[in-house]
């Protein structure tokens, strides 16, 4: 498996995911299903992690094409842009659905209905269509039989000339991103901070679990992963723009990838921990409780990717260029 595979295998969840959830959401409105309005928020921050590995594998992908007859290089160009934007939107529904999941939680459960649920009804619906863009945009590059013109931007009409004249050139967002070492050094400072905001609230909570200050409440320690959520977006938003300022670089990591891999799996972990019997069963664990063992495996597991996230980052630098493929 080369990047095209991966990108080839990646590309269609969000795309795919997105109308699903969006279905969910719109039926879990009209039925009044709480089932189905959790599975649908559920879904969308997925579907935006995935994205987020789709984008990535993108620049290896175009590697992959870049040579090969008939590619135009302004149809890349469109392509590109359009996933940036849609990356964008994505990313706004996957966090302000994990922002309701966390309302319903709380103190708002008796509402059928509040903004952050109209917020990801609008984001959603708005993210479905530029979702549908980049693959259309993405079908044209290896399609060409199926546009009457070479030229990328000729082809852009009514609604479709307006979405194109506010999406991003990539050229020039990446080269915003690394025109000053200063803004370089900011943006990886905000990265360690929103590290540290994640892992110190997840990590505090997991050693809990795990029978470490036994004296302080879970549900204390719980409140608290809203700040996690901040971490883990100001981490994303951040390393989406490191990558856009330096995809060669990124792309061609074996270390980079494996954390990416690692993250996922992240993912998954917090999936099991909020959808078994995990969260039910420490929830209400007071001081002294002890977190039964599914719950503690969880806990454990989860630290220890959190450590593997920390130790690939660090070794980001040294496995530069150890992936040769359509480089």
């Amino acid at each position: 498996m080369n990047f095209a595979h991966l990108h080839l295998l990646l590309n269609h969840f969000p795309i795919i995911g997105t109308l699903v959830g969006l279905g969910l959401l719109l039926i879990s409105l009209v039925g009044k299903n709480e089932d189905l309005r959790r599975s649908s928020l559920i879904i969308f921050p997925t579907m935006a992690l995935i994205a987020v590995m789709a984008f990535f594998s993108g620049v290896g992908a175009q590697g992959a094409i870049r040579k090969s007859p008939g590619v135009s290089e302004a149809l890349i160009e469109r392509h590109q842009g359009a996933a940036m934007l849609a990356l964008l939107f994505m990313t706004l529904t996957g966090a302000l659905s994990l922002v309701a999941l966390w309302k319903s939680h709380a103190a708002q459960q008796g509402k059928s209905w509040n903004w952050s649920l109209s917020a990801v009804l609008i984001f959603s619906i708005l993210t479905a269509g530029l979702m549908a863009r980049v693959g259309t945009t993405g079908g044209d590059i290896r399609h060409p039989e199926i546009i009457s013109g070479p030229d990328a931007a000729a082809e852009e009409s009514g609604i479709s000339r307006m979405i194109y004249a506010v999406e991003p050139s990539p050229d020039k967002f990446a080269e915003l991103m690394t025109t000053s070492k200063w803004w370089w050094a900011f943006m990886m400072d905000l990265h360690f901070v929103g590290l540290a905001l994640l892992i110190g609230t997840v990590g505090m909570l997991d050693l809990r679990m795990l029978g470490v200050a036994k004296q302080i409440p879970v549900s204390s320690l719980h409140s608290l992963v809203p700040w996690a959520m901040a971490g883990f977006g100001l981490n994303l938003i951040t390393g989406v723009l490191a990558f856009t300022g330096m995809d060669q670089y990124y792309t061609y990591d074996w270390a980079f990838w494996i954390k990416m891999l690692v993250i996922m799996l992240l993912g998954l972990n917090a999936a099991a921990f909020y959808l078994t019997d995990a969260f039910e069963s420490v929830e209400g664990l007071g001081p002294g409780g002890d977190a039964p063992p599914l719950a503690k495996f969880i806990a454990g597991s989860s630290l220890f990717l959190w450590i593997g996230v920390i130790t690939l980052g660090r070794y980001i630098q040294s496995y530069a260029d150890t992936i040769s493929v359509h480089k």
